[in-house]
């Protein structure tokens, strides 16, 4: 295989993984609290062992997370919270503790609120937050602050990056922190609402089309370049 065919596989195997990446938001355009991803592409310069000069491969070097809000949309469910702001809720996976944008809870078993998961969801100070199973009004103010039949019981425990470039995804709606992690002062809660994704199905959509048609030029290369060698190998063959 010579330096074109190299190179244009480089391409087609970043064009296939930023398919991917745009499948998946696709897929998820309907997830609460998910947040659209990127690919961020590189190009790399390779020195030629035999040859002067140097070759250009591509390469996909990272995903990249849009933190752009996703809309709100109202279920008045008394344990849906959606956030208005930067912050996420504090979560403790089997992992460790994570962070999310996606406010749908319930009570557990043992009056802990959780997640669709079964995650507890963390207070201010990292603690579960118990609330009185027989309680007949939970209300939730814009601080995060919960209260039961009219008793504080705890306070949503939201946080936000001082590097927003810190947050490395765990899966579709759960992130690892990875750098300082701050109050989230400015950021408010709503009661019975979840944020829904901010993936634009239109924008994916044409995303998609464009990178499967570079792909498939891609591929009418290497089948070209293929049908080359072969004439090369063919007419040396009868040369000889």
């Amino acid at each position: 295989m010579d330096n074109p065919a190299y190179v244009a596989l480089t391409r087609q195997s970043g064009l296939a993984r930023a398919l991917q990446v745009v499948a998946n938001n696709i897929a998820n355009i309907s997830t609460t609290g998910y947040r659209r991803e990127g690919a961020i592409f590189a190009e790399m310069l390779v020195a030629q062992p035999d040859k002067p000069g140097t070759l250009a491969m591509t390469a996909l070097r990272a995903r990249h997370t849009d933190l752009t809000p996703g809309g709100v949309r109202n279920t008045g469910g008394r344990l849906d919270f959606a956030l208005e702001g930067p912050g996420f809720f504090r979560i403790e996976t089997a992992q460790g503790e994570r962070l999310t944008r996606r406010g749908s809870f319930m009570l557990s078993p043992d009056s802990e609120l959780v997640t669709p998961e079964g995650d507890r969801v963390l207070d201010e100070g990292g603690a579960p937050i118990f609330i009185p199973p027989d309680a007949a009004v939970i209300s939730v103010a814009a601080d995060g602050t919960i209260d039961a039949d009219g008793t504080p019981v705890g306070r949503l425990g939201l946080v936000e990056l001082a590097r927003p470039a810190d947050l490395s995804r765990e899966s579709g709606v759960l992130f690892v922190p990875e750098g300082e992690i701050l109050p989230a002062e400015t950021t408010r809660v709503i009661q019975g609402a979840v944020e829904g994704s901010n993936v634009d199905p239109v924008l994916e959509m044409a995303r998609m089309i464009e990178i499967q048609r570079a792909y498939e030029l891609g591929a009418r290369f290497l089948d070209r370049e293929d049908e080359r060698i072969r004439a090369v190998i063919r007419t040396l063959g009868r040369a000889g």
